[in-house]
Parts: C-alpha cells; sequence; structure tokens
C-alpha cells in the first residue's frame, strides 16, 4: 500500500499544526493497518516510534468509503499513548461502530481516514462556543453527545444549531443546552487523506 497522502487542515485545526507531516502520515498509515491486521487475523505492533507519538491523547478516528461515513469511534480523554489510541480506534470505528456493518476486505483498500486528536474538555458557557474551533459535549443526567469540531463546519451550522444538534446527538430535547445540561469544549488537531 501506497503511503497515505495528507489533506490540507480544516478550520477545527486551524493555527500551529502539534504534529508533523511525518507523524501524521505515521498515523495515518497504523489507521489503516489496524484495519488491515484484523481482517487477516495477524497482530500489530503497538510500540510507539517516538516519544511525542507515546503520549496520552484523546482522538478519534473517522472512516469514510467514497464520500459517505463509514464510522467513527473515538476517546475523549486519554486512555494511552496516542499510537495505541489510534490503532484502537480506527480497529473499532471499522468493526464496533452500531450504526454500521463491519467493513469488509473488499472495503479496506478504499476508506479514507481522518484523525482528530483532541485536547482535554473544558466546561464552556453556551456563548463561548466558536464553530469551526471548539468541538462540544452536551451531559445531562446519564445522557451525552459529542460532535467533533469540524462537524458543525461540514453541515454550515451557526452556533445555536451546533449547541442543538450536540443535544439531539445526545438524546435531549435541542434546547437542553438552555435547561442545565452540562456544556464542555475541547479543539482538535485534524489531519487525514485525500
Amino acid at each position: 500500500m501506497s503511503p497515505p497522502s495528507e489533506k490540507t487542515q480544516s478550520p477545527a485545526s486551524a493555527g500551529a499544526a502539534e504534529y508533523s507531516p511525518d507523524e501524521r502520515r505515521i498515523l495515518l498509515a497504523l489507521a489503516h493497518r489496524s484495519i488491515e491486521t484484523a481482517l487477516s487475523g495477524e497482530r500489530i505492533d503497538l510500540t510507539p516510534p517516538s516519544d511525542h507519538l507515546a503520549q496520552p491523547r484523546g482522538a478519534f478516528t473517522t472512516l469514510h468509503l467514497f464520500g459517505e461515513l463509514r464510522g467513527c469511534i473515538g476517546y475523549v480523554l486519554p486512555v494511552g499513548s496516542l499510537y495505541q489510541t489510534v490503532a484502537e480506534t480506527a480497529h473499532a470505528a471499522a468493526f464496533d461502530d452500531p450504526r454500521f456493518q463491519p467493513v469488509t476486505e473488499d472495503e479496506a483498500p478504499d476508506l479514507h481516514i481522518e484523525i482528530s486528536v483532541l485536547s482535554v474538555p473544558q466546561p464552556i458557557k453556551p456563548e463561548e462556543v466558536e464553530v469551526g474551533k471548539h468541538g462540544l459535549i452536551v451531559t445531562s443526567g446519564l445522557r451525552r453527545g459529542l460532535l467533533l469540531p469540524q462537524v458543525p463546519t461540514e453541515w454550515e451550522w451557526d452556533r445555536e444549531t451546533f449547541l442543538a444538534q450536540t443535544c439531539i446527538k445526545a438524546g435531549l430535547a435541542s434546547d437542553a443546552w438552555k435547561a442545565g445540561a452540562f456544556l464542555q469544549a475541547f479543539t482538535a488537531e485534524v489531519f487525514g487523506e485525500e
């Protein structure tokens, strides 16, 4: 397989990049390898190739197939090295996203992968939410919904629509953000393939 080419940063990742082009290529290739080795029954070495990629970070891996969402799974909070997290979330997005059937061997070569490396979520007031900068988590009781920062940009939502859609994702009323639901925001460095 040829190394994945990288697409430009989305508005959600505007600003100084923490991860170099080489590190991005390593993580994108790792995500593909994680899926391919699962399909072939092989095991993958999860030893990070650098101290930077060994740092604990939350991350999501999003899969697209011919322009359509094919899976998205992630960890909001750091549970292991970024290297391990990308491998695990790529595998989970391919095989464990309850919205989709597991990825097949025929589909795997055509998957396009996007990785979102997250900052630690912080409480935020509704009026402080910035579309294109923040991802959102809405929590009320046992219900929680999360949308990555690139989602409202892709759908051309304004701030209130973004808040409402995150509430809906949590299974709450669209105006729960006005009625005491707990809001947290995070930023993400987002990169993927052409």
